[in-house]
């Protein structure tokens, strides 16, 4: 028969596990997320106004939002094995920078799209 504190450890274990693999999946976002920016960069002429430059930005802002994303559920399960005042004070910290980081970036991303679907929106090279 299994005693509550060999179980208790087990969990600890597992949720160490996969926040560490969350933490690997959120740091892969962003490597991956700026390989793919970079080739798009290299194809499309980049200049401050040009249809490319927000093309890319929206590239890597979307990726930045996935990593965020593992990154808060990482934050959650390290609080769900030591859930103290101070850890939990923490997680809601972080939870809500993350959050609006996140709505602002995906509004910003959100609006992005807007504006190259509009009509009459110029179509970068790349895609012509």
């Amino acid at each position: 028969m299994f005693e509550i504190a060999s179980l208790k450890e087990g969990m600890m274990h597992g949720v160490e596990l996969f926040q560490l693999l969350l933490e690997i999946i959120s740091i892969a976002c962003v490597v991956i997320g700026l390989g793919k920016t970079l080739w798009l960069a290299a194809r499309v002429r980049v200049r401050d106004h040009e249809p490319g430059f927000p093309r890319i930005r929206l590239c890597f802002g979307s990726w930045l939002i996935l990593a965020l994303e593992f990154q808060l559920a990482a934050d959650i399960l390290a609080t769900t094995v030591a859930p103290s005042k101070e850890e939990l004070i923490r997680l809601a910290i972080i939870a809500v920078i993350r959050t609006f980081l996140n709505y602002f970036l995906g509004k910003e991303l959100d609006a992005q799209a807007e504006r190259q679907q509009a009509p009459g929106a110029e179509q970068p090279e790349a895609t012509r």
